[in-house]
């Protein structure tokens, strides 16, 4: 799947939780809201997971969706959501039973369709978090709120950092004449649209291959 660097469509159906009527942002406009993208296949992943659903791939002997779930919940954000699809069933059941986080259920009709919907049942700015970001932190996740404001917030890392690392980078585009990747963590808001590039080992692995698993694995044990 690819990630958009720019805001979502707020537009969409199928979702089943609806936290739309809260308050629109903390007392300064910040975002307090996040919500963990789980809903698509991981086709690229299959080969080396079978049968396990994405999101609930050990990475350093924890699901990658609970180490985002922890990174977000550790954060300065009040409200945690994780939008599911069909394609996720176990995925929504484990998050069913994980306190604190509000499944919303979307058709998982794609990364751009499913977050549409799920956004239609939630307060902006709303911090977004793809799953497979297994080394996100909650230090992050304050940065980029800090940094976006009221805005829209695209967070990259360099392309030669993904290339250091051995991590794949299915998107890329350039910003300031420097070549980027999209991570996986954004801010979707209602002003004006950002991007910032920040030069960090942990943003860069995106675990949507084999190798971007054993990838991690391998830093992790040199960390």
């Amino acid at each position: 799947r690819t990630r958009p660097g720019t805001r979502a469509t707020r537009g969409g159906v199928g979702v089943d939780s609806d936290m739309s009527g809260e308050p629109a942002a903390g007392d300064n406009g910040r975002a307090t809201t996040g919500l963990v993208m789980c809903g698509g296949e991981g086709s690229r992943l299959r080969p080396a997971i079978g049968d396990t659903e994405k999101p609930l791939v050990n990475v350093d002997g924890e699901p990658m969706v609970d180490r985002v779930i922890d990174a977000l919940q550790a954060s300065s954000l009040t409200t945690v959501a994780a939008a599911v699809s069909p394609a996720t069933p176990e995925t929504a059941a484990h998050l069913g039973e994980t306190a604190g986080v509000d499944c919303i259920q979307t058709d998982g009709a794609g990364y751009v369709a499913d977050l549409s919907a799920a956004l239609t049942r939630l307060r902006t700015p709303t911090v977004t978090v793809a799953a497979d970001l297994p080394l996100v932190t909650a230090a992050h996740i304050d940065r980029a709120v800090a940094a976006a404001g009221t805005d829209s917030l695209t967070v990259c890392v360099p392309a030669s950092l993904t290339d250091a690392l051995g991590v794949s980078a299915d998107t890329t585009s350039t910003h300031d004449g420097t070549p980027v990747v999209p991570t996986g963590l954004n801010v979707v808001g209602d002003g004006a649209e950002q991007t910032r590039v920040w030069r960090d080992e942990r943003l860069a692995f995106n675990v949507n291959r084999p190798a971007d698993r054993r990838a991690v694995e391998a830093w992790l044990d040199t960390d």
